[in-house]
């Protein structure tokens, strides 16, 4: 037959093949193509990018990370597109010949032109190092580098001598090569040489994670809706596993409701199953196998703690050896593991249905191992999970840990977890637990029931665990009794967990570092609402200086509002806010949530600011402390800081209502001496801003109050006329030792006032410049504004008095009885002084002058005319023009 015209025919390229004969799969070259709805994370390539500027980058994570598709989409998108090479290795490329023909193939086919000296390994089983010497000769003089991606190289990683030579290449390259590996597996590369000199680029497992937000955007490619917490819980359950993720999403598509079907979604029975199954646990060993099942019941994974489940001296090197192949086995450091959660989620059930009923006796054996081990928190769990509740409360509670339900990070959890105790759990650790979860909840009847039948089986002996019981009762006790405002209780309470204490080893206490600080604070909460306010300090203190680890971050904010309370109440408004501000700030620095936050430290910030006549200040205190967890001080306080503010702002008559709401709080709690002496004194002051005095008189007989309760009933007894009355009460009060200014310038000012009534000005004079002094660092307003007109008066005539106390601003300006109150009584104030212009504009009310005259005169519009006056009404708490003049006038402000 002739042959066709040489025109008409082309013999085909001859197939690059093997030292072994075999062609070269093209396939093995091509770049993969990501899928339609592949999410793109600029925060991985940008890595990549930036790998690529030195000589060697490593993604390294399990099946199914998104690895591939990762390197994949960087190349094809921007990261190298044009000049990287690309190598899927397959099983069988050990052999150093058919490894490098490949790798040269790859180079070819990205344009690198290899001189005929290079030429290809001969052998299967070997290459020439001259081979590799030109090769990297070849590239180290490349202008611009190549890109090689190995992908799958944990299909050749065992092999030492391929990992040697690509380090050779690698290294005499120069800038003619990056290679980036894609591996489950650390290749033998020696990585540690390179991340000394900062060469090497790794994106491991965790950076492979999707992240919730990532999640999200996933969703939307896929065209489901998930609310934040579904999109975060999906992300937790699978750990970001980005296979894992897929496959949950693809399960969802066809759900009428996806949220509810990912919530529910049975992992054990889907594809996902399948994949992790048959990917990782089917290719391990049985003695791998044995142990992935069993500690698939832990959260996290010591080997000594995997010995223990699997009864064999195995679990380290088993552990480390799946570290690093990438099987969803992560080092968490300091020896411990953990598994994926999604993977331990379907070794569970794998685990359950392969050993029927083996998983309580694992868990049994884990709690043990765990509280051996003093990991109490982890131990009680896997107690619980074995049903052995009657082990997880003794160990609780003579740890001694039965603070932890009380305070501290793991209280929401220990709470959740001794929630499912069963009723007929008996024995006195039992009823300790319950107590406790009923004194964290507010229970407190049922809580003093469980503590007294608590009580009656309690062991007597010396023995660390028998004490350990008594001092949780005890703790406990203190507790309820601060609960029930009982300071006699708790303190007998605190006596006999001191007894206690004495029993129990000093490492085992130092352990639980919230138990002495629990005990303090209550204690001294106890105090400080029986009235015993230095023994409260005391005890405050102490607590505030416990452990300053977070577990007492919720008790040190409570101790250092409780001491801003004895400030203020001992007239120490300049500490007292020192201290609540500590107290807001331990609070946010710890994080912690509202529920735990305490409204006292708000409380006496607002009371601060009253005392300094800041009412916007105030308000915005007590709105913060009304929204903190209600219990009866921030209850009463609010009610009389309330019922103060009414008051500074001249509304006498709602000050009194308010006042008179506040109810005691009910049985079993006792009532607080000083939250009833403030009642009186709340309700005093009303009654004589009304010109109320023989009320105001009557109100204060019989409370046993201190010198703030004596100063204003004399006071009262001032404005009915009985001055030899008013001075006995002054005459009998002790010298103020620890008195701060806040209660010494209400003294001062009583003293000034009865002086200034029996005549003695220069005494009145004295005794006035004194409290002048004493209240200015501390910039205390108020107790010149409730003193009466006598004092604008006695400034009216000696202005030498005031002179350099700006600070005052219209503390000195008079006062006014309130609307229809009689002539004489006690003033309401000014709630802000006037400015300057409006003083201009209430002197041309007082002479009948017109809005449109008052603007003519002053040169201003009408408009602003009309805001100084609605200005001027709300700050003399008038409504009417003639109303307003006659508070001018009384204030002697005309």
């Amino acid at each position: 037959m002739p042959l066709p015209p040489s025109g008409g025919f082309r013999e085909p390229p001859p197939v690059p093949s093997a030292p072994n004969g075999d062609p070269l799969l093209a396939a093995r070259f091509t770049v993969p193509a990501p899928p339609e709805a592949y999410l793109r994370r600029p925060r991985l390539t940008e890595r990549l990018d930036e790998g690529a500027r030195g000589p060697l980058t490593l993604v390294n994570g399990p099946a199914g990370a998104g690895k591939t598709l990762l390197v994949a989409d960087w190349i094809t998108t921007g990261g190298a597109p044009g000049r990287a090479a690309w190598l899927t290795v397959e099983p069988g490329d050990e052999a150093p010949g058919v490894f490098w023909t490949y790798i040269l193939e790859a180079l070819r086919r990205r344009g690198l032109q290899t001189p005929e000296a290079i030429g290809g390994p001969a052998r299967p089983g070997a290459v020439d190092h001259s081979l590799l010497t030109g090769l990297a000769a070849r590239l180290n003089r490349r202008t611009e580098p190549l890109i090689l991606v190995l992908d799958a190289f944990d299909r050749v990683v065992t092999s030492a001598e391929l990992a040697e030579q690509l380090h050779f290449v690698l290294g005499h390259a120069g800038g003619g090569l990056r290679l980036v590996i894609i591996s489950r597996t650390e290749p033998l590369l020696p990585l540690h040489r390179y991340r000394a000199a900062g060469q090497v680029t790794e994106i491991r497992g965790a950076d492979l994670a999707l992240s919730p937000e990532e999640t999200a955007r996933l969703l939307d490619r896929h065209h489901m809706d998930l609310s934040p917490d579904g999109t975060r819980a999906l992300t937790g359950r699978t750990g970001g596993w980005a296979a894992g993720l897929r496959l949950c999403i693809l399960a969802a598509e066809g759900a009428d409701d996806p949220e509810t079907f990912l919530k529910d979604f049975e992992t054990s029975r889907s594809t996902l199953a399948d994949f992790l199954l048959a990917e990782v646990l089917a290719t391990q060993p049985a003695e791998t196998q044995d142990l992935l099942l069993r500690t698939s019941v832990l959260d996290r994974i010591h080997p000594g703690l995997a010995d223990a489940l699997t009864g064999r001296q195995d679990a380290e090197p088993l552990l480390d050896a799946l570290r690093r192949a990438n099987a969803f086995v992560e080092s968490i450091g300091q020896g411990w593991y953990r598994l994926h959660p999604l993977f331990a989620e379907i070794l569970r059930v794998h685990l359950r249905a392969r050993h029927p009923g083996l998983e309580p006796e694992l868990h049994r054996r884990a709690g043990q191992w765990l509280a051996d081990a003093g990991l109490l928190t982890e131990a009680l769990p896997h107690s619980a999970d074995a049903g052995d509740w009657e082990a997880a409360a003794t160990r609780l509670v003579t740890a001694p840990a039965i603070g932890r339900l009380l305070t501290g990070l793991d209280a929401e959890r220990l709470g959740a977890l001794f929630s499912r105790m069963p009723p007929d759990t008996r024995g006195p650790a039992a009823d300790l637990v319950r107590a406790a979860r009923e004194l964290a909840c507010h229970d407190l009847d049922r809580a003093l029931g469980r503590l007294r039948r608590a009580e009656e089986t309690l062991p007597a002996d010396a023995h660390p665990d028998s004490a350990a019981l008594r001092l949780s009762c005890a703790l406990l006790r203190v507790r309820a009794a601060r609960a029930t405002g009982s300071a006699d209780r708790a303190e007998a309470a605190a006596r006999d967990a001191e007894e206690a204490r004495r029993v129990l080893p000093a490492e085992r206490l130092a352990r639980y570092p919230e138990l002495s600080a629990l005990l303090l604070a209550d204690l001294g909460a106890a105090r400080l609402w029986a009235g015993r306010l230095a023994a409260a300090r005391s005890a405050l203190s102490a607590a505030a200086r416990a452990d300053a680890g977070p577990g007492t971050a919720s008790l040190r904010q409570e101790c250092l509002a409780g001491l801003a309370l004895t400030d203020f109440l001992h007239g120490w408004p300049g500490r007292a806010e020192t201290h609540a501000r500590e107290a807001v700030a331990e609070a946010e620095r710890a994080g912690l949530p509202p529920a735990d936050r305490t409204g006292v430290a708000r409380l006496v910030l607002a009371a601060v600011a009253i005392e300094r006549d800041e009412p916007a200040a105030a308000r915005t205190h007590l709105d913060a402390a009304a929204a903190a967890p209600r219990e009866p001080l921030v209850t009463a306080g609010l009610v009389l800081l309330r019922s103060r503010l009414l008051l500074a702002r001249g509304k006498p008559r709602a000050a009194l209502r308010v006042a008179a709401a506040l109810e005691p709080p009910p049985p079993p709690v006792e009532p607080s001496p000083w939250l009833h002496e403030r009642v009186a004194l709340a309700t005093a002051a009303a009654q004589l801003a009304e010109g109320r005095a023989q009320a105001a008189i009557r109100t204060l007989e019989g409370v046993d109050g201190g010198a703030e309760t004596a100063v204003t009933a004399a006071r009262a007894r001032l404005a009915a006329g009985d001055r030899e009355t008013a001075r006995a009460l002054l005459e009998r009060l002790p010298a103020g030792q620890g008195e701060g200014p806040g209660t010494t310038v209400r003294v001062l000012l009583a003293r000034a006032q009865t002086a200034d009534a029996d005549g003695d000005e220069a005494g009145a004079r004295r005794l006035t410049a004194r409290a002048l002094a004493l209240a200015r660092p501390e910039q205390v307003r108020r107790p010149f504004l409730e003193s009466g007109p006598w004092l604008r008066r006695l400034a009216r005539r000696r202005p030498a008095l005031t002179r350099g106390h700006d600070w005052l601003g219209a503390a000195l300006t008079g006062h006014t009885a309130a609307p229809g109150g009689p002539a004489g009584a006690a003033p309401a104030p000014v709630t802000e002084p006037l400015s300057e212009r409006e003083h201009e504009v209430v002197e041309r009310l007082a002479q009948l002058m017109s809005t449109e005259e008052i603007a003519a005169d002053l040169y201003l519009s009408v408009n602003t005319v009309k805001t100084h006056l609605k200005s001027l009404y709300r700050k003399l708490g008038a409504t009417r023009r003639a109303e307003a003049v006659r508070r001018a006038r009384d204030l002697h402000l005309l």
